[in-house]
């Protein structure tokens, strides 16, 4: 299978191109400076005509800075414009892609306290709220042209080079790591593994479609969750960082680490995934051995 994949060189994009590459596909990178293998926006037209399937995991990083107007203007149009000009060249190629699978994340839910969630859920209030349901229909529209759409709504993606965690590694190993705020608010989280496991189960498993939580089944509480990487890396946890100290230092940007949702992946359970971690004590040694 051909596969254009938008975010190919970020912390998710690099392994799910390994992956692909492994699994026998043909990869393209679509990138803001072609370089190598890699394209630029300017010929994303002709390689959407080309490829048989799309995978579209661009857009900034949302931990990149505090969010002041501007920067979360570019967290929505990084994601609504590249995944808008993918539609459109699909909706314009005279041979057209299968199927897109196309990255959200489970802030489409919004704080949902300890309810548990799952792909019937309607979507919830507040800033990545927002932005995921305009992401999401942004991808939706290519089903008129044809396409297969999933929308992979992603939880905290664990691995030790990056994203999240390696956020969190560095505290911890000088001994001030800890619960965020009460510790409370659930973590629903996926290692990496498992992210480039259901994408290329997507692409060739035409059952996988809409919506589908890309979680794993266990969601843990934050406490447990810090306790659980104190443990593997042999440091204690706990040094509670206090909600009011997390909100002077990151603004409106801590309500992301003070909320959460109890996300389950039922879609993915149905369609018979098979989880290589399905617990985070075995995913975070996993991640940071």
């Amino acid at each position: 299978m051909r596969v254009l994949v938008t975010g190919g060189t970020g912390f998710i994009g690099r392994a799910v191109c390994h992956a692909l590459r492994g699994a026998g596909h043909a990869v393209t990178i679509v990138r803001r400076e072609p370089a190598g293998d890699a394209i630029g926006w300017d010929a994303v037209g002709q390689a959407v005509a080309a490829a048989d399937a799309l995978v579209n995991l661009a857009g900034e990083p949302i931990a990149g800075g505090r969010w002041r107007s501007a920067r979360k203007e570019a967290i929505l149009q990084s994601r609504v414009g590249a995944t808008r000009a993918l539609v459109d060249a699909a909706g314009l190629a005279a041979s057209r892609p299968k199927v897109l699978v196309s990255a959200s994340a489970v802030g489409y839910y919004g704080a949902r306290d300890d309810e548990p969630v799952d792909e019937t859920a309607g979507p919830g209030t507040g800033f990545l709220a927002e932005v995921c349901q305009a992401w999401e229909r942004e991808a939706s529209r290519a089903e008129a042209f044809g396409l297969r759409v999933v929308r992979l709504r992603l939880g905290m993606v664990l691995a030790g080079d990056g994203g999240a965690l390696g956020r969190m590694v560095p505290p911890f190993r000088a001994f001030v790591g800890g619960p965020l705020g009460t510790g409370e608010q659930w973590v629903s989280w996926i290692h990496r593994g498992d992210v480039t496991g259901l994408v290329v189960e997507a692409l060739v498993n035409e059952a996988y479609r809409g919506p589908i939580n890309a979680t794993a089944p266990e969601p843990v509480r934050n406490r447990d969750f810090t306790a659980a990487l104190g443990r593997v890396l042999t440091r204690p946890a706990a040094i509670r960082i206090p909600a009011m100290l997390l909100r002077l230092a990151l603004g409106e940007m801590a309500d992301m680490l003070l909320t959460g949702q109890r996300v389950l992946p039922r879609a993915a359970e149905r369609l018979g995934y098979r989880w290589q971690y399905p617990e985070v004590l075995g995913a975070l040694r996993a991640s940071v051995r």
